[in-house]
């Protein structure tokens, strides 16, 4: 298939140079373009599907594949230009032209954040869609719950992933199954429901490997036709060779020749086959050591970490009961409070074990976008500003609305609720915690988070700043390298980032995030 977009490149180009009517140009500029989309050489389309008359019979075609050409260089504004130019026309459009139009005008709405008009188009493309034609109804679908997502309308948003999620489980297509099991998990999970987005999880994985079994397959078949081909060829060589000569020892010696090309073959063959093996069954080991060593980490983080706050919990109960049956009601109220602030502890390190799990066997949704950096913190400090509150801590923020960063939004998020849990653990009543954001140079922009705590002494910070280049297997437990902090650098590293930490006992600490700017 390649090789004939090539031979349609080459030959309309020649035909190029020898038309002489508009109308024949226009023919030969649309086929050249629309090979040169086929073969990825889009600013060489671009310049031919341009070339095309604007008063001639392919002026909706020039405007649709000109559209088409500037959403796959994400220029969004002059693709909806040209959409736009054509939506005057469409009438003249065949059916489904039109559904593929609707859709695309949704992504590049999606992508210039105007939410409204987004869901109006992939709307829409809905009412085109015949019920029967699931492939497209699933993609929509999920393409419109991804604008109520965006809006954090999830009422809106999860029954159509829902919708999306059934349909793709009764239908053949692995891609939308995968993808739909996927967005399954990051709802479940924002959710925080984990136990139903770990499931997600494992079956956007099988999935994934069916896909990749599949794909496999298909690599292998088309492997056997190149080879059943040139074993055809090689027999029409071996039939020629025999007809120009008669002596039979000539016959046996091409025979005997051609007997040995095709023993070496499949020694080669063979040979090819037990190296990719075992190159398959080394990969195999070194995951499944990191695995057993990452199980290790998690059942000592399990054992020695919640240990101590789980007893605690267990202590309080039998005061709050003692406390009860004594009548010591003023009593109560302490111990409560105390029981639930453990708790929450608890379950925080719970999370972080979790997300640890996740990102150690490659399960946690990593997708690094351009986003405005302001509304994602803001949203991280509203779920802390009652924690701050209650211990009269107070809890500023002077963020830029201008600064946009390129990064994933939810391995971030894990990132700031870490490092706010700590700021509040460890700052006393009356303290303060200011946040802000600013441009650090062209490459980075800064999340700062300043404290007024108890600080960190010289050793533990020696030991957390350490955690940038700490592996799984030399986590030493015993001295003191929490989960939480291991979690930060991972997923900073991971963002193209950065960690910096200063901190001075009874003074404060103040930790800056960098992160990569949109245009950088």
């Amino acid at each position: 298939m390649n090789k004939q977009y090539d031979s349609s490149y080459v030959y309309s180009a020649k035909a190029l140079n020898k038309a002489v009517t508009q109308d024949e140009k226009d023919i030969l500029n649309y086929i050249s373009g629309v090979s040169a989309i086929r073969k990825r050489l889009l600013k060489k389309a671009l310049i031919n599907i341009s070339e095309i008359s604007d008063s001639g019979n392919y002026l909706n075609l020039k405007k649709l594949k000109s559209a088409r050409i500037y959403l796959s260089l994400k220029d969004y504004d002059s693709s909806l230009k040209n959409y736009l130019q054509w939506e005057k026309t469409k009438k003249r459009s065949k059916l489904s032209r039109r559904k593929q139009a609707y859709h695309n005008i949704g992504l590049c709405y999606i992508h210039k954040k105007k939410y409204s008009k987004a869901k109006e188009y992939f709307n829409k493309e809905l009412k085109l869609i015949d019920y029967k034609d699931t492939t497209a109804l699933i993609t929509t679908k999920m393409e419109l719950a991804n604008v109520y997502y965006h809006q954090y309308l999830d009422d809106e948003a999860i029954p159509l992933f829902i919708e999306a999620y059934d349909l793709a489980k009764s239908f053949s297509d692995l891609e939308l199954k995968q993808n739909s099991a996927r967005n399954m998990a990051v709802v479940e999970k924002n959710r925080k429901n984990y136990q139903k987005s770990v499931d997600y999880y494992i079956e956007y994985g099988r999935w994934k490997d069916s896909i990749w079994n599949r794909d496999k397959i298909w690599e292998l078949t088309e492997k056997d036709k190149q080879l059943a081909v040139a074993q055809k060829q090689q027999e029409i060589v071996l039939q020629e060779e025999q007809l120009k000569r008669q002596a039979v020892v000539q016959k046996s010696l091409v025979i005997g020749a051609s007997g040995l090309l095709v023993f070496l073959g499949f020694l080669g063959y063979f040979y090819r086959e037990l190296r990719s093996k075992n190159r398959f069954i080394t990969q195999q080991k070194e995951e499944l050591n990191v695995a057993n060593k990452t199980k290790d980490y998690l059942f000592s983080v399990v054992s020695h970490d919640l240990r101590s706050p789980i007893n605690t919990i267990k202590r309080q109960h039998e005061k709050l009961k003692r406390q009860l049956k004594n009548k010591e009601y003023d009593a109560v109220s302490e111990t409560t409070n105390n029981a639930i602030a453990l708790t929450e502890s608890t379950s925080h390190l719970l999370n972080n074990v979790l997300h640890w799990s996740l990102e150690q066997n490659n399960q946690l949704s990593f997708k690094a976008e351009e986003y405005p950096l302001k509304p994602l913190v803001e949203q991280a400090v509203y779920n802390f500003e009652e924690i701050a509150e209650a211990k009269n801590i107070a809890l500023t923020t002077k963020l830029e609305a201008t600064i946009l960063v390129k990064a994933d939004k939810e391995s971030l998020k894990i990132v700031l609720r870490n490092l706010l849990d700590n700021a509040l653990k460890y700052t006393g009543e009356n303290g303060t915690i200011a946040i802000k954001t600013y441009n650090d140079s062209e490459e980075f922009s800064t999340i700062e988070i300043k404290d007024t705590g108890f600080g960190i002494s010289e050793e533990k910070l020696a030991k957390i700043k350490g955690l940038e280049d700490l592996s799984i297997d030399k986590i030493n437990r015993s001295e003191g390298v929490g989960l939480g902090m291991l979690l930060c650098q991972t997923l900073i590293k991971k963002n193209n980032g950065k960690l910096l930490i200063d901190s001075e006992l009874e003074v404060g600490t103040t930790i800056r995030i960098l992160l990569p700017n949109a245009s950088a």
